[in-house]
């Protein structure tokens, strides 16, 4: 089963999670974007590119300042905040959806809430810049827990696991506690096991195939497998990441018959389809 949350956003919002899968859209507002190249780096174009996500039919909006793939460079706060506090703040002004600041680092999340933002997504699960969950707390945001292990450059010499899904799971229960610790409430919490995040392919697939598993945590699910390398190394490893969206169709499906709530993508009208026949077939056997 599925469960039902409702998360509790800022000003009075909620996000009601179970009834069915939603779609987060992701906008990269960076120039060196693994999946599209920095096609989004301009605030105009990214504006434009989640209204007409929205339009297609996005649940949620995830906006990124910082690429955080393999072996990228981190980036100051200061340039963080100039690409994403203006495209979230015409965002929230264009669209009725929640708007996610893809962040890690507690400057950036204070100014983006401040800006229309309604969620943080840390890809660190609070590693990096714990101060973040105090910022979440004092906004009323939710946020979003991400397994990761390492920064970028080294993440994958950290991908050493006995029991890949037991060891994430126990990763993620210690961030949901330091959040709770730090006044995050615990019904504002969701858990990503950070598919392809120092994690290689096989660990991935792993988790994926195991996702029911992380229920046990008590909190909705949000999966991102859109795009990433692990995909491609089931294919031969020589499709670009613009040419995984088929790839990604597949593990998304997964994703839904396994219970996520969320799915996280760049290809929204393709995955809105997807991730609503992959819901019927579910529905279907029997686990609405």
């Amino acid at each position: 089963m599925r469960r039902r949350f409702t998360i509790p956003l800022p000003a009075g919002g909620a996000l009601a999670l179970g009834e069915r899968p939603l779609v987060m859209g992701v906008i990269n507002v960076t120039p060196d974007s693994f999946s599209d190249g920095g096609r989004l780096f301009d605030p105009a174009r990214a504006v434009d590119a989640g209204v007409r996500m929205v339009e297609e039919g996005a649940d949620l909006l995830d906006v990124g300042g910082e690429s955080t793939r393999p072996g990228a460079e981190p980036l100051d706060e200061e340039a963080e905040r100039r690409r994403v506090v203006p495209v979230i703040a015409a965002l929230s002004a264009r669209v009725h959806v929640p708007i996610s600041i893809d962040t890690y680092k507690a400057s950036t999340a204070a100014a983006a809430l401040a800006s229309g933002a309604a969620i943080v997504n840390d890809v660190s699960g609070l590693r990096y810049d714990p101060a973040l969950a105090g910022v979440a707390a004092s906004h009323g945001a939710a946020i979003v827990l991400m397994h990761m292990r390492g920064r970028s450059r080294e993440m994958y010499g950290q991908a050493s696991y006995h029991d890949v899904v037991a060891e994430v799971l126990d990763e993620l229960r210690a961030a949901v506690a330091f959040a709770t610790a730090a006044g995050v409430g615990a019904d504002r919490i969701i858990v990503d096991p950070g598919l392809g995040f120092a994690k290689e392919a096989p660990h991935s697939y792993e988790a994926l195939a195991r996702l029911e598993a992380f229920a046990e945590l008590g909190r909705p699910v949000l999966v991102g497998p859109s795009r990433k390398s692990f995909l491609a190394r089931a294919l031969g490893g020589e499709v670009p990441p613009a040419d995984r969206d088929w790839a990604t169709a597949a593990a998304v499906t997964a994703a839904v018959l396994a219970g996520a709530h969320i799915v996280r993508v760049h290809a929204v009208r393709a995955m809105v389809q997807v991730v609503r026949v992959a819901d019927e077939i579910r529905r279907y056997k029997g686990y609405a």
